[in-house]
């Protein structure tokens, strides 16, 4: 019988024993333990590191940024290989230093929240990333703004105000201090697979919110991101060289393009989105200075996008070269975009300088416009191909789109090979039938 008792006690105490040490090794690495103050105040950059050098090391480990607190933290970069099964979890706040701060050094930054070389790696909770971006957009150059399309262009398509990363903030002050050279970008991942973000929000970025450069399986689920309509280059979601990419279920309003699909990016699904005011759902621009683009397998559906300079849109500059292929918009709900469908091969938004016609061009092919539906301000649908290569498999179909108010302009189309399947509103009469035959274009 006592034999019996001890076995019993060893038992209950062993499972107490794993049970605590269980407990313990699931406890969160709070960024408070770590020496953080998170009143908005204190710089908190070192507690951050400090809580990711430790929390990198555990497999299947949790970074907790409390709620109730705001952490002023600056600009950082969370390197790894870690283990796998990461999660930062952010239900507080994430605040960025003062444009005048010097923790940004002389030479300006890329971007302020950085995380790279992971894999398995999420961005969870209710918190917020604050870029505190407004210092940086009322230092912002006035010759930032410009048309969207050159000289050559301009009688084919509509000149609108566009940017596009050209912001010079060279012996620019604020406050009587030079400010950096260049505006970060919120958050950046980099040559990272696996990653997830969901359920956070970004609010006020100095330039793009949320941006992937070099990742693989990228999820983005139900975020929230918001900066105002003016605010320049403020791009919501930014992709670059990233494959296999689902974003679905958020909400974007900014001062550019609600997403950015730049060169290199193929496998991307977007669902479920609300975007506006913005630039709209955007590939590019691609082919800048001349150099090689290539997109392809992008899709994107069942989405809303108002108040927004387009809809939908592939931009392209002259003189690149590479490819746009595999594309699908379909059931896009438009509430007053000034465009809603648009291609544009002339793209600049720059000054005229470089804004000469060239030949050479990124091709388009294969892109499909269906379900496209609501209201615009200025034009339903502009397609402007370039000229010695041309727009090939463009496919229209379910287009319904009125003028909000007076404006009634008709679609327009330049070089555009393609099919309109059914009947549409407005009526759209301008592609021109059969496959224009391809002249110096790179293949990707």
């Amino acid at each position: 019988m006592v034999h019996i008792k001890v076995i019993l006690l060893f038992l209950i105490s062993s499972s107490t024993i794993l049970c605590c040490s269980r407990s313990v090794a699931a406890a969160p690495f709070s960024v408070l333990t770590y020496g953080a103050k998170g009143d908005e105040t204190t710089d908190d950059t070192q507690a951050f590191e400090k809580a990711w050098a430790d929390a990198c090391k555990a497999e299947g480990s949790t970074l907790l940024v409390p709620s109730g607190h705001k952490f002023l933290v600056g600009q950082i970069s969370l390197v790894g290989p870690c283990k796998t099964n990461m999660i930062f979890q952010l239900d507080g706040q994430i605040s960025a230093p003062s444009v005048t701060s010097k923790t940004w050094g002389a030479g300006g930054t890329l971007q302020w929240l950085e995380f790279k070389n992971l894999n398995g790696f999420t961005i969870t909770g209710q918190g917020t990333i604050d870029g505190k971006g407004s210092g940086w957009w009322s230092s912002s150059s006035s010759s930032s703004s410009s048309s969207s399309s050159s000289s050559k262009s301009s009688s084919n398509s509509l000149l609108m105000k566009d940017d596009d990363d050209h912001i010079n903030y060279n012996n620019i002050s604020f406050g009587g201090l030079k400010i950096p050279s260049t505006k970060p970008t919120a958050l950046r991942f980099y040559g990272s697979q696996g990653v997830t973000v969901t359920g956070i929000q970004f609010i006020n970025s100095p330039k793009a919110h949320l941006k992937f450069d070099s990742c693989t399986n990228v999820a983005v689920n139900k975020v929230k991101i918001t900066s105002p309509e003016t605010s320049p280059n403020t791009d919501g979601i930014h992709l670059q060289n990233t494959k296999g990419v689902t974003i679905q279920g958020s909400t974007i309003a900014c001062g550019d393009d609600c997403i950015s699909i730049q060169s290199g990016c193929s496998g991307v699904n977007i669902n479920g989105m609300t975007c506006g005011p913005s630039h709209g759902i955007s590939i590019g621009g691609l082919g800048k200075d001349k150099s090689k683009a290539c997109v392809s397998n992008v899709t994107v559906t069942d989405s809303t996008i108002k108040t927004s300079l387009t809809a939908v849109r592939i931009k392209t500059w002259q003189g690149g070269s590479g490819s746009v292929s595999g594309v699908k918009f379909s059931n896009i709900q438009c509430q007053a975009v000034k465009t809603a469908i648009m291609i544009d091969q002339f793209y600049c938004d720059g000054n005229g300088n470089h804004c000469a016609n060239q030949t050479s061009a990124v091709d388009v092919s294969d892109v499909s416009f269906q379900g496209i539906k609501g209201t615009y301000t200025v034009k339903p649908v502009q397609l402007a191909c370039s000229e010695s290569l041309g727009c090939t498999g463009i496919t229209l179909g379910g287009i319904n789109l009125t003028p909000a108010g007076t404006a009634a302009s008709p679609p327009s189309c330049l070089d555009t090979y393609g099919q309109v399947t059914g009947a549409t509103t407005p009526p759209i009469n301008c592609l021109k039938t059969g496959k224009q035959p391809k002249k110096n274009a790179a293949t990707c």
